[in-house]
């Protein structure tokens, strides 16, 4: 049975988006059960309902506490028949911070996807704050959540190069590209069952050597991606 996934976003959604693609395309053997997010407003939303499936906006300003906002939260995950074990939860621009209570519904089920290689530059402007260090490699992380941001045990990093005359918003799309590479990659090994945590170390049963591009599309991923996660260069 394909892993039941809810996925949470707080804005555009281009990652639920590479997550329903690989879906569709036969490379992530799972559902997306449910999109939530706390900005009523978020694209993310009207791409889950473009899908047929269920989207929920549940702002966080009409709750009393953080503990509030993850309780109700949690029921709308479980009601679609995500549970702890079997499915998962994706954050995907969610720009909230989860309490330990609903870590612990969901326990080494939640993953996150942060637009830096960390330890470096954790935090809402990952990729603003590497191009404003003028760092020459930047990239991104797929990682376990746990209670501390940014912090969690790491499945898969990317890393592209940082340009001289990149700021923010240029070096964050060279990044996205990898995101949307890494990220369905990360999940799919989850749903496989190829994932076990030894310490804070995330060992990849079958997991490649890096995986790196040319000169046309310069990267690197450890683990490698897998041949359909790979980057391709647009037409």
């Amino acid at each position: 049975m394909p892993m039941p996934l809810a996925v949470l976003v707080s804005g555009g959604g281009s990652n639920l988006q590479s997550i329903l693609d690989k879906i569709d395309a036969g490379f992530l053997d799972a559902e997306v059960r449910i999109v939530v997010s706390n900005k009523p407003g978020a694209h993310g939303l009207e791409r889950a309902r473009k899908h047929g499936i269920d989207a929920v906006a549940l702002p966080h300003a009409d709750f009393p506490t953080r503990e509030a906002f993850d309780a109700e939260l949690s029921r709308i995950i479980r009601d679609h028949g995500v549970e702890a074990g079997t499915g998962a939860v994706a954050l995907a621009g969610f720009m909230r911070i989860l309490t330990p209570a609903f870590l612990h519904a969901f326990p080494g089920r939640v993953l996150n996807i942060h637009p830096a290689i960390l330890p470096s530059f954790p935090g809402t402007h990952g990729a603003a704050d590497a191009a404003a260090h003028g760092v020459r490699v930047a990239g991104c992380t797929v990682h376990f959540v746990d209670e501390i941001m940014d912090h969690g045990p790491i499945i898969i990093q990317a890393a592209v190069p940082a340009l001289p005359d990149d700021d923010g918003p240029t070096l964050a799309a060279r990044i996205l590209r990898l995101e949307h590479c890494v990220y369905p990659q990360a999940l799919a090994w989850l749903a496989g069952g190829r994932l076990a945590l030894r310490d804070r170390r995330v060992l990849v049963d079958g997991a490649r050597p890096a995986s790196c591009g040319d000169d046309g599309l310069p990267y690197l991923a450890s683990p490698g991606l897998e041949p359909a996660f790979r980057p391709v260069e647009p037409d």
